[in-house]
């Protein structure tokens, strides 16, 4: 069903009818925009979390605690 679905004039053609649609000045935006939302789909997928804390981060700072009080 998909085979071939990916050809360079496809390619093309899609790409010229972004263009027309956004505009030149607002690819860049959109392509970073792009980018980013993949690489956190990426970080989500693989259980990085830069908000989340580790076990071991909270058990050093439960240690930490247990040694100062």
């Amino acid at each position: 069903m998909f085979e071939g679905l990916l050809q360079p004039m496809h390619l093309l053609v899609i790409f010229v009818v972004v263009l027309l649609v956004f505009g030149p000045k607002n690819l860049p935006a959109i392509g970073k925009g792009l980018g980013e939302s993949i690489r956190e789909f990426k970080k989500a997928i693989n259980g990085e979390d830069k908000d989340s804390v580790s076990r071991s981060e909270i058990s050093k700072k439960d240690d930490e605690r247990k040694t100062t009080d």
